[in-house]
Formats: structure tokens, C-alpha cells, sequence
């Protein structure tokens, strides 16, 4: 049996500067209820092309038959990918990675980080606090993008805040936008907030999870509290 399975697009969508809102159906295939954790990512590809990893988007659903991704325009295959028509075909494979281990979260503090596209992988986490709100502790969430205009899943971030989810954005190069919030990067604004018994899942570029791990440990957060998705 194959590892590819034929996958539907069904919705493209802009999400901010130079991101798209990107909707797999996955229906009728062994796909469905194979997403098991926030944070896990799929290969996807053109049929008989190069494959490319990709974080789900959207929570794990049992029974789901919808796949979103939040595709950057910047590569070959993310490019190709952005171009397909609604009701183009694509092959994907089973969610790969461990994910967020958002059993490990609960009773915690739980503290996110992303930066950019990385805030695709952090979504469903999300999504999974709103369901049970009152298993988790503060949660905050620090957002990090290049300018004002970057920032994906802008239309949500009022519905997490009243949730019960903390948002704090940041912009690293506001320029004349007239941008009037936090500016920097993510790893600057962790406040004076006692941290030494929280979680926190990064997702971002490499610099970035590796500048937010070491703020991190110097306000003694262990490196075992602190989880990737990969």
C-alpha cells in the first residue's frame, strides 16, 4: 500500500503579507482521524514531484475531513502549491512528529511562541486551550512578525484574547507603518512574570527557538519544560 494519499483542495484564502490560508479535504481516505497531536506537520507534493514538510493548521478532529495549512509564498513547491486551482489533487502522507504535548501542559502555566508562519503549528494548540480552558493555567502567547501587515489569523486573535489567551505581538521592522505596539522580537517581552513553573512551545525559525530557549533558561525555565514540534 502507498504511503501518498490523494488529497482536494478546497480553499485558498490570503492570511496576511505573503501568506496563504490553504484547505486540504482529505474525506475517503485513510488520512482521516490520523492527526493525533497540535504541532505534528505533513509531506505534501505534486503528484510524482519532490515532497516538502508542512505544520496542520487546523486541530486534530477524529472524524475531520479537512486539513488547513498556512503556506508562506516562498519556495518552489509552496509557490507551485499556492497556484493549484480549487479541486486540484495533491498527495500527502500521515502527520509526522510528536507534536505538542498538551497532556504535559494542563495544570501549567503554559507559554507560546511564534514567530512568522510558525504560528501555524501553535494554532490548534490554541484551539485545543479554547476547548478546555479550565484545565490550563495563564496562557500567554507571543507573536512574533516582520511588520504590522504579516501578522496571519489576525481576525482570530480577538476571539483567543477573549477566550482567555494572553496575545502579545511584536513587530521587527515596523518602518512608517505607524505601528503603535511591542517591537523587537518575541524573546524580549517576557515581563517580570514568574516562569520557573511553566511550559512553553516554540515554533519558528531556527534563531528565533534558539534565542527563546536560552531567555528561557536564564529565568529558569528547565529545557525538559520547554517542547518543539519536531
Amino acid at each position: 500500500m502507498s504511503d501518498w494519499h490523494t488529497a482536494t483542495v478546497t480553499a485558498r484564502t490570503p492570511a496576511a503579507d505573503g501568506l496563504t490560508d490553504w484547505v486540504l479535504d482529505i474525506g475517503g481516505t485513510p488520512l482521516v482521524g490520523s492527526h493525533a497531536q497540535p504541532g505534528q506537520y505533513v509531506q505534501l507534493r505534486l503528484p510524482g514531484g519532490e515532497p516538502g514538510m508542512f505544520a496542520i493548521a487546523s486541530p486534530p478532529a477524529p472524524a475531520g475531513t479537512r486539513w488547513e495549512f498556512l503556506l508562506k509564498d516562498e519556495g518552489a513547491l509552496p509557490s507551485a502549491l499556492l497556484h493549484l486551482p480549487v479541486g486540484a489533487r495533491v498527495e500527502v502522507k500521515r502527520p509526522e512528529g510528536p507534536g505538542f504535548p498538551m497532556e504535559k501542559a494542563r495544570g501549567r502555566d503554559l507559554l507560546l511562541f511564534a514567530s512568522g508562519s510558525g504560528i501555524s503549528a501553535i494554532r490548534p494548540v490554541i484551539a485545543c486551550v479554547r476547548q478546555e480552558r479550565h484545565a490550563y493555567g495563564r496562557v500567554t502567547l507571543y507573536f512574533g512578525a516582520r511588520t504590522p501587515v504579516s501578522f496571519a489569523y489576525q481576525h482570530e486573535l480577538e476571539q483567543w484574547k477573549a477566550d482567555g489567551v494572553r496575545v502579545l505581538c511584536t513587530v521587527s521592522r515596523p518602518g512608517a507603518s505607524g505601528w503603535q505596539g511591542l517591537t523587537g522580537y518575541v524573546q524580549a517581552h517576557l515581563g517580570e512574570e514568574r516562569l520557573e513553573h511553566a511550559i512553553a512551545f516554540v515554533c519558528g525559525p531556527a534563531d528565533m527557538v534558539q534565542d527563546v530557549m536560552a531567555q528561557l533558561a536564564q529565568r529558569g525555565v528547565p529545557r525538559s519544560a520547554v517542547f518543539l514540534n519536531y
